[in-house]
């Protein structure tokens, strides 16, 4: 093989290596979630943003409403606690913290998916933290999110004086 075949060779394998690596990429990126029976099953990787993927497979699929639960490792996990008389969070974060229980809703508040989650954590001694979750994201490993599709859609809206996000229920008929 002559010099110029050599490098044309190995331009080729070059370019033949960074299209199949971005290639992957794009898969992983693709494949979070799966069909179900009831809904959907999704497979989280380190560093994914929970709130924001689940937002984003209500929106990707025009989800009406959903409840959810999930398990898995979380590299960091900020719940908090709403001060009635404040009207706002009060966030604490933990890392490297494993998610014994995440449950959840997924409803609407106008054109935009309203999450609502809750969850318990537990840290290497063991000791467990819980309630709102207002950031999650994907520790080492895994995070496995179990959502079940209802078929009417929910809303949320702000209610007063508590200036909190309220699922609305439709009147029975």
């Amino acid at each position: 093989m002559n010099t110029k075949t050599y490098k044309i060779f190995i331009a080729f394998l070059l370019l033949l290596t960074f299209n199949l690596s971005h290639a992957q990429q794009n898969d992983k990126e693709k494949y979070r979630y799966t069909k179900t029976p009831n809904g959907y099953l999704m497979v989280l990787r380190e560093g994914d943003n929970v709130l924001a993927l689940i937002e984003n497979l209500a929106k990707e699929q025009n989800i009406p409403s959903a409840n959810f639960t999930g398990i898995g490792f979380a590299q960091d996990a900020t719940f908090g606690f709403y001060d009635f008389s404040q009207k706002k969070f009060h966030p604490k974060t933990f890392n490297k913290v494993e998610m014994g229980s995440i449950t959840g809703s997924i409803a609407w508040s106008g054109e935009k998916p309203s999450i609502h989650m809750h969850g318990v954590a537990t840290d290497d001694k063991f000791d467990a933290y819980g309630g709102h979750i207002l950031a999650l994201k994907v520790g080492t490993g895994s995070m496995e999110i179990y959502i079940t599709v209802n078929n009417e859609k929910l809303e949320r809206k702000v209610e007063q004086p508590l200036n909190a996000n309220v699922l609305q229920l439709p009147c029975l008929k």
